[in-house]
């Protein structure tokens, strides 16, 4: 879809998004805005989200950026406020704050496990939740970037399995409640993907980045571009009829490790 999707797939609508100054959230923002949406921004750091704001400006896209953490309840209201104030009611929401490091859980605090629960999951639930009053509903569109560790254990990282399972269930929860008013609730799960600061630190030389992608289905990492496409589509009629969904943009790690080199097993037939 990256270099074919229509550019005014969302021509008229008002975009949220949380988490966008940079990385796959920010790609998924300036997807939303190629294809006609009003584009409203947020997140922690006011230099970043300016930042990344005045870049699609100077794109030509029609962005806004506000400094606002998603922790905040009330920050967030304000900010939905404004994004109405600005551009009308809103249409989509994007939640993708995250945060996410490697460690022990002997070798983590509690606050540590805290920080990225309240993050991703009671943020989550904040910005959904903040978002309500705000939407243009029949047909508000909601998606959580959550992760393959909702649902695949993983050592050293306990605190995001347990904030990523979490979003899964308001995602699911959220589309039952709010789905008779017309409002569809669904999440993206990327895989590894390449450029961005997760894969930096978790594979930082080839070495590691070759032996990443031999577990992988697909056997290459995917790129933002996948996961910006798969929200443009959640976003868009085209989706209509989905909601509740987790969308797994991984190239199958969600399936479990996938080492073997299936180019040395006998095909039979």
């Amino acid at each position: 879809m990256t270099d074919t999707f229509r550019e005014d797939l969302l021509s008229g609508k008002v975009a949220f998004a949380a988490g966008a100054s940079s990385g796959i959230n920010l790609q998924v923002a300036r997807r939303y805005a190629e294809a006609g949406a009003k584009l409203f921004m947020i997140s922690r750091s006011d230099d970043k989200i300016q930042a990344a704001a005045q870049g699609l400006r100077d794109d030509g896209l029609e962005a806004t950026g506000m400094a606002c953490d998603v922790r905040d309840f009330g920050a967030l209201m304000a900010a939905f406020s404004a994004c109405r104030d600005k551009y009308g009611a809103i249409d989509i929401v994007l939640s993708g704050a995250a945060g996410n490091f490697l460690s022990p859980a002997l070798g983590m605090s509690a606050n540590a496990f805290k920080t990225v629960v309240d993050i991703d999951l009671l943020g989550t639930f904040n910005v959904f939740r903040a978002s309500f009053e705000f939407l243009n509903a029949p047909g508000a569109s909601l998606t959580a970037i959550t992760a393959p560790q909702a649902v695949n254990a993983m050592p050293m990282q306990v605190h995001a399995c347990a904030a990523k399972a979490g979003v899964n269930m308001v995602v699911k929860c959220l589309a039952m409640e709010w789905g008779p008013g017309g409002i569809r609730v669904n999440g993206v799960s990327p895989g590894p993907i390449g450029g961005t600061e997760g894969m930096e630190r978790l594979a930082p030389n080839k070495e590691m980045a070759e032996a990443s992608k031999g577990r992988i289905p697909l056997r290459d990492w995917g790129t933002k571009d996948d996961i910006a496409d798969a929200c443009l589509w959640l976003a868009s009629d085209a989706a209509n009829y989905v909601t509740g969904a987790i969308i797994n943009v991984d190239g199958g790690v969600e399936l479990g490790d996938a080492a073997m080199d299936l180019t040395k097993v006998e095909i039979r037939k």
